[in-house]
């Protein structure tokens, strides 16, 4: 047996390249609602960062990420029934979120 597979799937963590990460993210991604409410995360998330700039005001990064990481996890443990591999691996998980959400916008990845 790979010590790479345990019984539920890979370890997020023995990915080396995000290329080799991302489809694994995707399988994590597999609900319609998670994927729906990692948009709405994200898309907050960004309307957040804006406020920060033309405000000036830095307590709207912290809002932004706690939008976005509440909408996202809502995504998994009420809908996907799964752990976010953001646990494992942040900050692949961060590149995978933004990956997907593009694949959203341009109709790669079904909304």
């Amino acid at each position: 047996m790979n010590p790479n597979t345990a019984a539920i799937g890979p370890d997020p963590r023995a990915f080396k390249r995000f290329a080799d990460f991302y489809p694994f993210y995707l399988t994590e991604h597999s609900n319609r609602t998670c994927r729906r409410l990692h948009f709405v995360g994200s898309t907050l998330g960004l309307v957040c960062l804006a406020l920060m700039v033309t405000t000036g005001q830095p307590w709207y990064l912290l809002a932004g990420l706690l939008v976005g990481y509440a909408f996202a996890w809502v995504g998994h443990f009420g809908f996907e029934k799964n752990r976010p591999a953001s646990f494992k691996r942040p900050l692949y998980s961060f590149m995978g979120d933004w990956v997907m959400y593009k694949d959203i916008w341009t109709g790669k990845i079904r909304f």
